[in-house]
């Protein structure tokens, strides 16, 4: 009657860890794949962070450029008009 009941005990234990063995599973799988979602996010944001500092840095090269031509423009007409007067 006792090694029947222990059996029992024991079969319902072993149950219960294959349940509870299962459950963390499901979780984990469920968290590996919420953290590949992350790693995929952090990748495309980091290209679009590089992305947009080249098109930062192409932008600022291009005012340099402009603000210079503008200057020499300027300094050009400066000399014009003192040659007119």
């Amino acid at each position: 009657e006792t090694l029947k009941r222990e059996q029992v005990d024991d079969d319902n234990k072993k149950e219960y860890c294959a349940v509870q063995f299962d459950s963390a599973d499901d979780t984990k799988k469920a968290l590996e794949r919420k953290i590949a979602g992350h790693e995929n996010a952090i990748a495309t944001a980091k290209e679009a962070v590089e992305t947009l500092t080249e098109e930062i840095a192409a932008l600022t090269a291009g005012i340099k450029a402009l603000d210079k031509e503008v200057a020499e423009a300027t300094e050009q007409r400066k000399e014009e008009n003192t040659e007119y007067k």
